[in-house]
C-alpha cells in the first residue's frame, strides 16, 4: 500500500466545510487503496511540488507562475453556490455597511488589503477590476497584506481597510456557517469570472492514473451526498492547464492599463 501526500488546504474553515473535506479525501483513499503521507512541516509550495504528492489545490494565479509545468492539474470544482458556478468563481469586492461609498469608483484614495501578492482571488481579480479606474498607476491610499481572506475579512470589520476582494467560495463558506464574520459588510462590485480553483497532483502521473484519480473524485462526491452538499460541489469537471490561461490574460490587461501593481 502506497502513501501518498493528500490534502484540501484551500477551503479549511467554518469547521464544517473542514470536516467535509476530510471525510472526501478518506473515501478517495479508500477507493484507491492508498494511505496518507504526513504533509505537516510543509509549506504550500513545498507540498504542491512534492514528488508524492497525490491530491491538493492550488490556486489559479500560483498555478499560471511559479507551478507551470511543474504540478498537473486534475480537474476544477464545479461549485454550485451563491456567485460560483459551472467551474467558475469569482471575486466579491467588499466594503462596511457603514460606508457611504456606493461604487467601485468612489474607493479611489481608501485603504486597500489583499490576502496576498500571489493570490488569483485576492489580488489579481482585483487588480483586473480596479485598472480601468486607476490614475497614474495608483487606486489605493495605501495597501496592506493581510495573509488570508478571513483576515482580510476582520480587517474590514474592524475598519483596518475599506476594500478588500474575497473569493465567492470562501465567503459563501462564512456566510452560511460563521455569518458572524462577514457581519456588517456588504457587496461593492464583482470580478469578472475566473476558472475555480484547480485541483492538482503531480506531474509524473500518467494520463492513466489522472483520468482513474477523477473519477474517483467524483464517484466519492456521489456515495457522500451530504458531503457534496456542505461543499456545494457536485462535480469536479475535467481540465487543463490552459483553462487557466485567463488568469494571465487578466493580468496583461491590467499591466496594458498601467496599473501592474494592487497599490
Amino acid at each position: 500500500m502506497t502513501r501518498h501526500i493528500t490534502e484540501l488546504l484551500m477551503y479549511t474553515a467554518p469547521e464544517p466545510i473542514h470536516q467535509a473535506n476530510e471525510r472526501w479525501l478518506a473515501r478517495i483513499l479508500e477507493h484507491l487503496g492508498d494511505t496518507r503521507r504526513d504533509a505537516a512541516g510543509l509549506s504550500l509550495m513545498e507540498m504542491w511540488l512534492s514528488p508524492h504528492l497525490l491530491l491538493t489545490q492550488t490556486c489559479g494565479y500560483p498555478l499560471m507562475t511559479a507551478l507551470r509545468g511543474k504540478v498537473r492539474v486534475l480537474g476544477r470544482p464545479r461549485y454550485e453556490l451563491p456567485d460560483s458556478s459551472g467551474g467558475n468563481h469569482c471575486s466579491l469586492l467588499l466594503g462596511r455597511v457603514d460606508d457611504r461609498r456606493q461604487s467601485l469608483a468612489d474607493f479611489r484614495g481608501s485603504r486597500g488589503v489583499i490576502n496576498g501578492l500571489d493570490s488569483n482571488s485576492g489580488m489579481n481579480l482585483l487588480r483586473h477590476r480596479l485598472a480601468p479606474l486607476q490614475r497614474d498607476g495608483q487606486f489605493f491610499a495605501r495597501v496592506g497584506i493581510s495573509g488570508s481572506h478571513r483576515e482580510s475579512l476582520r480587517w474590514l470589520r474592524e475598519d483596518l481597510a475599506d476594500l478588500a476582494a474575497i473569493d465567492s467560495v470562501t465567503f459563501a463558506y462564512l456566510a452560511r456557517h460563521a455569518a458572524e464574520e462577514v457581519a456588517g459588510l456588504r457587496v461593492i462590485a464583482r470580478s469578472a469570472l475566473s476558472p475555480a480553483l484547480p485541483f492538482i497532483t503531480a506531474v509524473a502521473v500518467s494520463d492513466e492514473q489522472a483520468v482513474e484519480l477523477l473519477r474517483v473524485m467524483n464517484l466519492a462526491l456521489r456515495e457522500l451526498p451530504d458531503v457534496a452538499q456542505t461543499l456545494g460541489l457536485p462535480e469536479v469537471l475535467p481540465a487543463s492547464e490552459s483553462d487557466y490561461q485567463v488568469v494571465l490574460d487578466y493580468q496583461r490587461e491590467a499591466e496594458t492599463l498601467g496599473y501592474g501593481e494592487v497599490r
